[in-house]
């Protein structure tokens, strides 16, 4: 072939995987009809302060070979309050189904403050990416602050990845925490999530927010998840049973995924209060659809930047709290996030090909809007 010729065919692919990605729009963007009001972003950093970043790992094709690949996988970081500070945060964590994992929570539980970033990556890569935090956190450290216990959390990618092969190196969760930024958050087959598959299509990462009315305080809160949990037929999008209408089923249909969530409000919320807003994930899951099987982790935690300066007073510390009268809104807020969080992970993920020629589809946009429109629920 000649070289002008190949040179045009390379670029025309890599117009038609721009075309490709660009032509899956965010959710609500397709027209499903989400209750309440997001932010600007709807994403996780609507809440001032809040940074993300992503290490994605992918590579070879084909037969699996254990250390070899293919690949795909990678780890995501949430810095509460970004990379400039080491002002621990208020927080909570709550086990809906504890077949997963989420490292350092007995002390999130004992203290009730998370000390520094929540990491999200595949299940056999959560020794390696806490002891890379450790690293990161000793090499910056500032006098006295002689230890460390990460918050990790895991979901399994095993069935397009090379699991057992150890591909996430320290250098990916460095890279993660290193490109973590506000603003648009990248969603899909990115991070802890490239490899993961939620409700029998391809999953990953996801994230939404939503704004409370100012006359019951103005709050702001965001979801993040890695998703990678529930069955086809379970699937549930505003209400309609999608994963029924859709005739193509997977071959795999025994529930063994996960889901980590991750809550974060402006709101001033107490250790307690977090743990009641991270119960309420549960129901945003539910709405679609996941009983939250016997196999799957599902695990969340939620903080607030609320209260700066609280862990580090050298004296008594004043600091606000919301009444819990007042927390229905953000009750709301964190349900209705929850849900869209989880489906603008399938919205943005991307069919992929892994282990073994394992292909996995990406969730059919159009498809699901025309479900959405036959049962009135398509939003023009």
């Amino acid at each position: 072939m000649h070289r002008h010729t190949f040179a045009f065919c390379l670029l025309l692919f890599v117009f038609c995987l721009a075309a490709s990605a660009a032509s899956r729009p965010r959710a609500r963007a397709a027209g499903i009809p989400f209750e309440g009001a997001p932010g600007p972003l709807d994403a996780i950093t609507d809440v001032a302060g809040v940074e993300v970043g992503h290490s994605t790992i992918i590579s070879g094709e084909g037969k699996l070979v254990v250390g070899v690949g293919p690949v795909r996988t990678g780890v995501t970081a949430i810095l509460p309050r970004g990379k400039e500070s080491v002002d621990p945060v208020f927080a909570a964590w709550f086990s809906l189904n504890g077949n997963g994992e989420m490292t350092g929570t007995t002390w999130v539980e004992e203290s009730g403050f998370l000390e520094g970033p929540i990491m999200i990556t595949n299940t056999h890569s959560v020794g390696v990416v806490r002891d890379a935090v450790v690293k990161r956190r000793v090499d910056r450290s500032v006098p006295g602050d002689w230890w460390a216990l990460p918050v990790v959390a895991e979901t399994w990618d095993g069935g397009l990845n090379d699991i057992n092969g150890l591909h996430v190196k320290p250098e990916n969760a460095f890279e993660a925490l290193d490109t973590a930024a506000s603003g648009t958050v990248k969603e899909g087959n990115v991070g802890g999530g490239t490899g993961m598959v939620c409700f029998g299509f391809k999953g990953g990462i996801g994230t939404a927010s939503r704004k409370v009315d100012a006359k019951v305080g103005g709050y702001t809160l965001g979801v993040l998840v890695q998703c990678n949990c529930g069955r086809r037929t379970q699937l549930h999008i505003a209400g309609v049973p999608v994963g029924l209408e859709i005739e193509k089923q997977p071959a795999q249909q025994q529930e063994r995924g996960s889901i980590i969530i991750v809550i974060a409000t402006d709101a001033p919320l107490l250790p307690h209060q977090l743990k009641r807003l991270a119960r309420r994930a549960t129901m945003g899951l539910a709405r679609d659809g996941s009983t939250s099987g016997n196999g799957s982790g599902d695990i969340f935690i939620a903080f607030t930047t609320a209260n700066p300066g609280a862990a580090g007073a050298a004296d008594v510390s004043q600091i606000a709290v919301l009444p819990n009268e007042r927390m229905n809104p953000l009750f709301d807020a964190a349900v209705e996030a929850t849900e869209e969080a989880i489906v603008n992970a399938m919205f943005a993920a991307e069919t992929m090909v892994g282990v073994n020629g394992h292909k996995v589809e990406a969730l059919p946009i159009d498809r699901t809007r025309e479900i959405l429109k036959k049962y009135n629920r398509l939003q023009e």
